[in-house]
């Protein structure tokens, strides 16, 4: 099991009305992962896989991801970052105009405990619909294995900006921060995330 596609080391690079599918129980088959690429565009494109529809990784800046359907899946994902020594930084990201079908999270933000300083900013997440997600918006600052160091991946400069739809868990937007380089300049511009029926009507039977 792998990655569908993994984009690296790339300039200018456009990808568009593809569609990739893999059983929803399948490990580690992320539908696209960007790494140390400039000026990157996914658009138009059906993802269904059993990790993260589209991953964003270390090095990668001036990305834009554009009328993707996502689902089943982990969603679309900035990380996981800081697992390797002096990583680069993640700089310009914008989703927009997305939607994400059942998946496990929505817009993730992933960065490992102790690791080595780095940045992630400049991102925006905007025109998104979230249709029964158990995790629309998340920041997870202790991925992977549990440290008592805290990340030193500085997250900043992130909106989400029309966000609609439903969630399937009580919690829609949990915000996991470094304590040591906390988050900076998080900002939620109409939100709207409803608990979907399905989750309603099974806490009433409880």
């Amino acid at each position: 099991m792998g990655f569908h596609m993994h984009i690296t080391n790339s300039n200018l690079f456009r990808a568009y009305r593809l569609s990739i599918t893999s059983p929803a129980d399948s490990p580690n088959t992320d539908g696209m992962h960007i790494s140390r690429s400039n000026t990157v565009k996914i658009s138009r494109t059906v993802i269904k896989t059993g990790d993260d529809c589209i991953s964003i990784g270390q090095g990668a800046t001036n990305v834009t991801i554009f009328k993707i359907t996502c689902g089943p899946g982990h969603g679309i994902s900035v990380g996981s970052l800081g697992k390797l020594p002096k990583e680069m930084d993640v700089q310009g990201v914008i989703v927009k105009n997305c939607t994400l079908l059942g998946t496990t999270n929505g817009l993730r933000i992933k960065t490992y405990p102790a690791s080595d300083p780095s940045r992630a900013t400049g991102m925006l997440f905007q025109d998104i619909i979230m249709d029964n997600v158990q995790n629309p918006i998340i920041i997870d600052q202790s991925y992977g294995t549990k440290s008592s160091k805290p990340s030193l991946v500085k997250i900043s400069n992130v909106i989400y900006q029309n966000v609609h739809g439903t969630t399937s868990t009580p919690v829609a937007v949990n915000l996991m921060c470094s304590s040591q380089v906390p988050c900076q300049n998080i900002r939620l511009n109409n939100v709207n995330l409803k608990i979907s029926r399905q989750f309603e009507t099974h806490c009433y039977l409880c």
